[in-house]
């Protein structure tokens, strides 16, 4: 069964997008503070805790639209990126405040993220003849704005077998999202296409299973 998709959306126009390809994984961090008391003549002085910081959700996203005729990977990345833009207040008619949008990370039904986009890089890596990028990368870090997350565990599509690593194809996936997914380098796909004898990198079939080659 394929993993659902990520979704994120604008709290404030509640526009929604689903995640060309879900993130390979992300990171939680949380930082809390602490002041130290007066010198005591203590190696260790006492602390009191002063309060706490939201926590950040720190991930990768994905985007590849190579095989779609025509396609320009800017459509999608545009909808990440107004998500870190700061709007006048007569584009935000219901908050009146020049700001980013709060929005909403929410992958499967028990876990969401109320942040705001703290960072956002996105590196175009895949161009077509006249110049149109198809292929980029985006960090992008959240920074907590409400209590809601939680924790879900998530699942990986490949699994063990004989000690060999092996992968289902899902539909929409590449050689090229695989490898990143697999290897963290989408450029690794040949390692795939060569140890699965595949003539035609862009002939998968949802459903078809790959073996995995280790990179060593």
């Amino acid at each position: 069964m394929a993993l659902a998709p990520a979704t994120l959306q604008n709290l404030e126009n509640k526009k929604t997008f689903k995640c060309l390809f879900n993130p390979t994984e992300y990171t939680i961090a949380k930082t809390n503070n602490w002041k130290s008391k007066e010198h005591t003549g203590e190696n260790v002085p006492k602390i009191d805790f002063t309060g706490g910081q939201s926590r950040s959700l720190k991930m990768k996203l994905f985007f590849d639209v190579f095989e779609e005729d025509g396609a320009d990977v800017r459509t999608s990345v545009d909808m990440l990126w107004e998500l870190a833009l700061i709007y006048s207040d007569k584009q935000h008619p219901v908050t009146k405040k020049s700001r980013p949008p709060l929005c909403l990370f929410q992958w499967g039904p028990n876990w969401q993220f109320t942040a705001v986009v703290a960072s956002l890089s996105v590196n175009y890596t895949l161009f077509r003849e006249d110049g149109t990028p198809v292929r980029a990368m985006a960090d992008v870090t959240f920074t907590e704005a409400q209590d809601d997350a939680k924790k879900k565990p998530t699942n990986p599509t490949s699994h063990g077998e004989g000690g060999r690593k092996r992968r289902e194809v899902q539909p929409r996936d590449t050689l090229a999202l695989i490898a990143f997914q697999e290897y963290g380098d989408a450029n690794h796909w040949r390692r795939i296409a060569d140890d699965n004898h595949l003539d035609d990198p862009r002939n998968l079939r949802p459903g078809q299973v790959l073996s995995i080659p280790p990179l060593s």
